[in-house]
């Protein structure tokens, strides 16, 4: 049984009216104040060298969930976590001697590395879309360093801007598109390098340029002494990201979408309430009782787990609305229906 209370699509008043977003100086009590609503589950914009980032504590689904809805982003895309030292970074992901080589070299900076989750890392299925690897970044800007230092937990950070939109730079930016969205904006002043992160996945063989950005080809060339392929150079290459394959996280057990009912031993994934005999079910997980859109994405991954862990081999899911955060959690669900 999900107890996870109602995830805001936005940033309301007990009443349910918006309310602006809080901009907080960038000195002890503005830190302090930020720290503290990211670590209540709040999103967070805050500076960084690149650009502003949509921050949300990577540890928690449901303040995952967040900045999907803030940013009406359209899918699941894995996330960068954002930690205070390489030590930290370190505890989350398995890094190669390329990986090693890479952090040593631009951490704290405009770089991110994909590598494999470490077993006993923090950062949630929601905030990894999924997949066994997880991106990392340590940030040059040592505002954003100071606040992750007082988080204590990997903080999630997109772009904070509408998706589709330009990222932001400045806190007048963050505002301009997500104001009444989120909880507060951290103004640090102008991102100086204007760009996101180069982000390189490092996961075994030879790494591979995914996103240029911040830290140039020819600087990962000079310490690494050779050239990086790019993410779609080896066909035969599994992506990294989602979006590039049909199947995607695909569980043991074949998945059933649409269910309107249930067949005796099958595990069930319900969204609003009961089946017509889901009493048969080998065992059942309701996204959201109360059909709230933002708690299902917080609990999808994680549901989906549980339930194939049971053995069923047929999983039922119930029909989930395409509208808002039902489109990502549709298309999630179709890439784990898929043929494979």
């Amino acid at each position: 049984m999900n107890d996870l209370g109602s995830i805001p699509r936005s940033h309301h008043s007990s009443d349910g009216t918006p309310q602006p977003t809080f901009r907080l100086v960038a000195d002890a009590a503005g830190i302090s104040e930020a720290a503290r609503l990211l670590s209540a589950g709040a999103v967070v914009a805050f500076p960084t060298e690149t650009v502003y980032g949509l921050g949300a504590d990577a540890s928690d689904p449901a303040a995952v969930a967040r900045i999907f809805t803030a940013k009406a982003r359209p899918r699941f895309n894995p996330l960068i976590a954002h930690l205070p030292d390489p030590e930290a970074a370190l505890r989350e992901g398995v890094f190669d001697t390329a990986a090693r080589q890479l952090a040593a070299a631009f951490w704290p900076g405009p770089l991110t590395l994909v590598v494999p989750v470490r077993r006993t890392g923090t950062v949630c299925d929601l905030a990894r879309a999924g997949l066994d690897s997880v991106a990392l970044r340590v940030p040059g800007n040592a505002l954003a360093r100071e606040l992750l230092a007082r988080v204590g937990r990997p903080v999630a950070a997109p772009s904070a801007n509408r998706s589709g939109r330009v990222s932001p730079t400045s806190a007048a930016h963050v505002l301009a598109d997500l104001d009444g969205r989120i909880a507060a904006v951290l103004d640090g002043g102008s991102a100086p390098v204007g760009v996101e992160s180069t982000v390189v996945a490092c996961l075994g063989g030879v790494p591979r340029l995914l996103r240029p950005g911040g830290t140039t080809r020819a600087d990962l060339v000079r310490v690494l002494g050779i050239d990086l392929p790019g993410p779609a150079d080896d066909a035969a290459h599994a992506p990294v990201g989602p979006g590039l394959l049909a199947s995607h996280y695909a569980p043991r057990a074949q998945v059933r979408l649409g269910a309107t009912e249930v067949r005796e031993g099958e595990a069930v994934l319900l969204f609003g309430g009961a089946l017509t005999g889901d009493d048969a079910a080998l065992a059942s997980l309701d996204l959201s009782q109360a059909g709230d859109l933002g708690e299902a994405a917080a609990n999808l991954f994680a549901f989906l787990r549980h339930l194939d862990a049971t053995g069923a081999a047929i999983i039922a899911v119930a029909p989930i609305p395409e509208s808002g955060l039902g489109e990502a959690i549709n298309d999630r669900l179709r890439r784990a229906a898929a043929p494979r």
